[in-house]
C-alpha cells in the first residue's frame, strides 16, 4: 500500500462525479490539469484540441465565461483576460508592428494613453488622436500606416460618442480593422460587433462585475482575432484567475436589471444636477442636452444611456478636488460600474499624464468630475452630489 502522504494526495485530488448540473457554474482553482499523453499536452497547449493543459491558456471556469460574454455580444469567439488593460494590450499589438499607426479618440480612457507611451512607442508604433466624434475627422486621421482605429462606445470620461457604423465602415474601405472599448455602455446597451466593429473589449471589472470585487477583461470578435489576442495576452501572462471569472458570470446574471437602474438613477441625477449651483455642466447621453444625444438613442438600447456622467465643477480643477470631499453618499474612488456610485477626479487620477492643454484638446476641463452613478435611491444621490456641487464652487 502507498504511504500515508502519497493517499492523502491522490484521495484529495478525485473530483467528484455530479450526477445533477449544479446551478452556478463552479470555479476550477486550479492551475493545471492531468493529461494522457505528451500528444495530448501538445495539443492542447496549441489550442488545437478541446480541453485544458494550465489554467494562464485556459480554464473551464473561463470558458463558461467566454461562452456567455460572446453570446451577449453576438461574438464567434472570446477570451478573457486578467484586466481590461491585458485586453486592450492583446488586441492593440495583435493588429499593430513597428512602424504601425492607431487612431485614438482625443477623450480616452487614461490607460490607452499611458499604453501608447510606455508601450508601443517603445515598439516604433505611434498613436494619433482624433475627435471621433466627427467620422470626416477620423477619415482624414487615417493615413497609409494606419492599421487599427481605437473607439469607446461611450468615451472615457467625457461620455462623447462616436457613430462605430460610420466609422467602421470608412476605415473597412481603407483596409483599416475597428476595435471598441465597450465597457461604459457594457453588452446589454450595445453589441458594437454588430455595427461593423472587428474588435470589441470590456473591462469586467466594471458593468460586468457589478460589485467592485474583481478585476478582468474580455476580447471578443472573430477567432481569426481572438486567437490573435489570445496569444499576446497568453504569453504576456494576463491571464485571468478562476475565481475572477465566476464573479463575472455571477455578475452577469444581473446585468440587465442593474443597467436598467443605473440608467434611470443617471438620467434622474443629470437632469436635476444642470440647473444645480455650482455645476456648468452635465454631460450624459440620455441628457437631450448632450451633443451626441441623437446618437445614442439610435444606438443604445431602447433610449437608456448606462450609468457614467461627467460633471463640470465651476471653479477649476480646485473645485473639482474640493468637490470629492464633500461627498457623504457617493464614494471617492477609482473605477466605475459598481452598485455603489464612484466619483474621481480624472485630471489628478486617470487623466494625470495629460497636461492642461491635452485635457483641454481632448474636451475634459481640470474641474471635470466623472460620475459612475450606482444602485442607491436617486433622491440620496440627487442631494448628495448637488451639495458637493454647491460647497466645492463656493
Amino acid at each position: 500500500m502507498p504511504g500515508f502522504a502519497t493517499r492523502a494526495i491522490k484521495a484529495a485530488s478525485r473530483v467528484p462525479a455530479a450526477p445533477q448540473a449544479p446551478v452556478n457554474v463552479p470555479i476550477y482553482q486550479t492551475s493545471t490539469f492531468e493529461v494522457g499523453s505528451a500528444l495530448e499536452l501538445a495539443e492542447l497547449l496549441e489550442f488545437a484540441r478541446p480541453g485544458h493543459s494550465y489554467s494562464r491558456y485556459s480554464n473551464p471556469t473561463h470558458a463558461a465565461l467566454e461562452d456567455a460574454l460572446a453570446e451577449l455580444e453576438g461574438a464567434e469567439a472570446c477570451h478573457v483576460a486578467a484586466s481590461g488593460m491585458a485586453a486592450i494590450h492583446g488586441v492593440v499589438l495583435s493588429f499593430l508592428r513597428t512602424g504601425d499607426d492607431l487612431v485614438v479618440p482625443r477623450a480616452v480612457y487614461g490607460g490607452v494613453i499611458g499604453l501608447a507611451r510606455s508601450v508601443l512607442a517603445r515598439a516604433g508604433i505611434t498613436a494619433t488622436p482624433v475627435d471621433t466624434t466627427d467620422p470626416e475627422a477620423v477619415g482624414a486621421a487615417i493615413g497609409e500606416r494606419t492599421r487599427l482605429v481605437w473607439l469607446e462606445t461611450i468615451s472615457n470620461p467625457t461620455t462623447a460618442m462616436a457613430d462605430i457604423a460610420a466609422i467602421a465602415e470608412l476605415a473597412h474601405e481603407r483596409g483599416v480593422a475597428v476595435a471598441v472599448d465597450n465597457t461604459f455602455a457594457s453588452p446589454f446597451l450595445c453589441n458594437p460587433l454588430a455595427l461593423g466593429a472587428d474588435a470589441v473589449v470590456h473591462s469586467t471589472t466594471k458593468y460586468v462585475g457589478g460589485h467592485s470585487d474583481l478585476t478582468g477583461g474580455a476580447i471578443l470578435g472573430s477567432s481569426e482575432v481572438v486567437n490573435g489576442a489570445r496569444e499576446i495576452v497568453i504569453n504576456a501572462g494576463g491571464n485571468a484567475a478562476p475565481l475572477e471569472a465566476f464573479l463575472a458570470l455571477r455578475g452577469l446574471k444581473t446585468l440587465a436589471l442593474r443597467m436598467v437602474r443605473h440608467s434611470s438613477n443617471a438620467l434622474a441625477v443629470g437632469q436635476a444636477l444642470e440647473t444645480a449651483p455650482g455645476v456648468s455642466a452635465v454631460l450624459y447621453p440620455g441628457l437631450a442636452s448632450h451633443p451626441q444625444h441623437a446618437l445614442a438613442v439610435r444606438t443604445l438600447r431602447d433610449g437608456m444611456a448606462g450609468g457614467m456622467l461627467a460633471l463640470e465643477v465651476s471653479g477649476g480643477r480646485a473645485a473639482g478636488e474640493r468637490f470629492l470631499d464633500l461627498l457623504r453618499v457617493a464614494v471617492h474612488a477609482t473605477s466605475l460600474g459598481s452598485v455603489e456610485t464612484l466619483c474621481s477626479h480624472p485630471a489628478s487620477s486617470s487623466h494625470r499624464q495629460m497636461s492642461d492643454d491635452d485635457l483641454a484638446s481632448a474636451g475634459l476641463s481640470p474641474g471635470m468630475i466623472r460620475i459612475s452613478i450606482g444602485l442607491e435611491d436617486p433622491d440620496d444621490l440627487v442631494a448628495d452630489l448637488a451639495n458637493a456641487a454647491a460647497g466645492a464652487a463656493t
